[in-house]
């Protein structure tokens, strides 16, 4: 499909450099999460470059969930499953388990389908900050580390009616912000819809650590460096 700029594939194994994997946060996803930076001391591939090249090699499921156990850094070698009946993980040559998948139901290697949802999850998801998480944060009346921002993609499942589509975009349906201590749970719901009929839903789950009280001046200064980084990358 779109994925082969953002990606090195050599003797059945994948690895991304950083400029590939923050290309594709900037370039595909519109995130500019700062752990995609290539110059980031964390530095991680996003997830949502992962999850594209999953359903690429093994196809898009009715019933799909995605959780993340370990940040993939560059230069890392991945192992994608060609085919999952039920489970399988993304594993490197230690056999270390990135991200595991889960599915049932019908399976489509259409491409056509697969680069529709792709595309239209990755745009939704990159667009979580700010435009979601900072009204969950402001009601909450907690935020990030302004010095040290960590937003974390845990899981996320969808639930497809119908396979038969060549064209879908995600709404919000609802979003939490649940807190314990410096840490939260943000819970983002989204529908499904295609030609104007909701097609199925699903769910991104993300955890926020680092957490301190809410300052509007700080979360001011924390989009606008956000939007600034954009609009420096975009010009």
């Amino acid at each position: 499909m779109f994925l082969e700029s953002y990606c090195n594939n050599a003797a059945g194994k994948i690895n991304f450099t950083r400029q590939q994997a923050s290309d594709f946060a900037k370039k595909i996803a519109d995130d500019f999460n700062p752990l995609h930076d290539v110059d980031a001391k964390r530095f991680c591939v996003p997830g949502d470059l992962l999850f594209s090249l999953t359903l690429e090699k093994s196809g898009l499921s009715q019933e799909m969930k995605f959780t993340f156990s370990g940040m993939v850094n560059d230069g890392v070698e991945l192992i994608f499953p060609d085919h999952i009946e039920s489970h399988a993980a993304i594993v490197d040559e230690n056999d270390k388990e990135y991200l595991t998948i889960d599915v049932s139901g019908e399976n489509t290697k259409e491409v056509t389908t697969i680069s529709a949802l792709t595309k239209a999850y990755v745009e939704f998801s990159g667009h979580t900050f700010p435009h979601i998480l900072v009204a969950l944060m402001a009601e909450k009346q907690v935020m990030i580390n302004p010095t040290r921002p960590m937003v974390m993609y845990e899981s996320m499942s969808i639930h497809l009616d119908t396979l038969n589509f060549h064209e879908v975009n995600l709404e919000l349906a609802t979003s939490t912000l649940s807190i314990e201590g410096k840490r939260g749970v943000a819970d983002l719901i989204f529908n499904l819809m295609s030609n104007g009929k909701k097609i199925g839903h699903g769910k991104k789950h993300m955890l926020l650590s680092g957490l301190r009280p809410y300052e509007q001046s700080v979360i001011d200064a924390i989009v606008q460096e956000y939007n600034d980084k954009k609009a420096k990358f975009v010009a």
